[in-house]
């Protein structure tokens, strides 16, 4: 008889049960393509008497989660605990020191400790794989790992955080303001009770340097990421976008130009005639353009039990018949820390919305810091009075260095007439 991979999982939520039902439930099927059976022979999590809705009596329990990485007849370890650090860092290395193969979910830690994991795991002659660190159950990891890996990667790009991609989404299908539509969001469990690690950027930003690694081959640099998020984005901006033919997403961006490294995390307005301007809901896509290959688009479920316990099996299948290789597609000897590119470099249109005193001179103000910083103004809309009595105005720009635009903002930042902090966001081009 075939001997089973055998397997202990650290983490009993959505996605660790998940993982058990979809063992059991294909079972058969699994075996024939992973060569031999699964089988998970120990777990752990914080509450050993909850109730989760599967059998555990066949497993053995350990209280203490990093125990999992001694568990003597067990191959490989799952961690689906969650953090950059703490536990579950502890158990990735404990785990590959022991030489046990690793699989997680977990794209904090991997984005922040991703280098140092891939070399115990390379030095261990074991395997580690993320899967459902990026965009759920979609397989952009492999594909670009392996289906992609004959070409040069010009840059990767798209909507990676669910959460984000149905606030805007929904604002733009209704009109909504983004508190009312965020609300929407925590009571249908798509945003968390504390949402700022979604709204503010950051779980995009933890994606987004896991696949500039893997495309570019060039070391895990999260620090590197520009990151924004969506929090001041209001409705008017959602139609002031929509009359000039955009829709509003949240995008990572990453680009090596010359030997250096431009990621970036930010709203953009994206053209309607772009497949992610259609992408609605918690739906995620990614877009890597490779230099043979073209425009490869992979899009899917970002989260969920369901789809990210099938990349977490999916990666177990992969061990167990023996698929290995680099952790990020090459050698991590061999991936060289990559200079950082300045955004302010960077040329290209460009949305700005001031939030202004309704009073005169004001336009005139703006347009004169404007001309002074070398932007030359394409198109300018006055909307309607706020509640507050402030007026809307919003530009787009003709083709400018970002940090001619900052220079522009800066000259305007001691003014009296405009209210906040003004909104910018790029129009997504070719040349990003």
């Amino acid at each position: 008889m075939t001997t089973p991979f055998r397997i202990a999982m650290a983490g009993l939520g959505t996605v660790g049960t998940g993982v058990i039902r979809l063992i059991n439930e294909n079972a058969a099927m699994i075996a024939d393509r992973a060569g031999r059976p699964l089988e998970i022979v120990a777990v752990s999590a914080r509450d050993r008497n909850r109730d989760r809705g599967v059998d555990l009596s066949d497993f053995a329990w350990c209280d203490d989660a990093r125990a999992l990485a001694g568990t003597p007849d067990a191959d490989c370890v799952i961690e689906l605990i969650g953090g950059s650090d703490g536990p579950a860092l502890e158990l990735a290395r404990d785990s590959l020191n022991a030489g046990k193969s690793f699989v997680t979910a977990n794209k904090a830690m991997i984005a922040h400790h991703g280098m140092e994991l891939a070399e115990l795991a390379e030095n261990a002659s074991v395997s580690l794989k993320y899967e459902a660190a990026v965009a759920g159950g979609i397989p952009v990891i492999k594909g670009l790992r392996e289906g992609a890996a004959a070409n040069r990667i010009d840059r990767v790009y798209g909507i990676l955080n669910g959460t984000c991609n149905y606030i805007l989404s929904t604002m733009e299908k209704h009109g909504s303001d983004f508190e009312e539509v965020l609300k929407k969001a925590q009571e249908l469990g798509y945003a968390e009770a504390d949402p700022g690690f979604d709204i503010d950027g950051v779980d995009a930003a933890h994606k987004l340097a896991i696949l500039a690694a893997l495309s570019f081959g060039k070391a895990l640099d999260f620090g590197g990421v520009e990151t924004a998020g969506i929090r001041s984005i209001m409705a008017a901006d959602i139609g002031q976008a929509k009359a000039l033919g955009y829709r509003i997403r949240l995008l990572g961006m990453a680009r090596l130009n010359d030997g250096k490294l431009f990621q970036r995390v930010n709203p953009y307005l994206v053209p309607e005639s772009h497949p992610l301007a259609h992408i609605d809901g918690s739906t995620n896509a990614v877009v890597a353009e490779g230099n043979f290959s073209g425009r490869l688009m992979f899009q899917g479920a970002g989260a969920g039990d369901g789809p990210t316990a099938s990349a977490v099996v999916a990666d177990l299948i992969d061990i167990a018949r023996g698929d290995s290789g680099s952790v990020f597609a090459m050698p991590v000897q061999t991936m060289a820390r990559a200079d950082r590119a300045e955004s302010g470099n960077r040329e290209g249109k460009s949305y700005i919305r001031f939030v202004v005193a309704d009073k005169p001179g004001v336009l005139a103000e703006i347009t004169a810091a404007m001309r002074d910083a070398s932007v030359s103004i394409e198109s300018l809309i006055q909307t309607q009075k706020t509640d507050d009595g402030s007026v809307l105005i919003s530009m787009v720009t003709h083709s400018s260095r970002e940090s001619d635009i900052g220079a522009s903002l800066a000259t305007l930042s001691s003014s009296s007439s405009i209210h906040g902090t003004p909104m910018v966001m790029h129009l997504l081009s070719e040349a990003d």
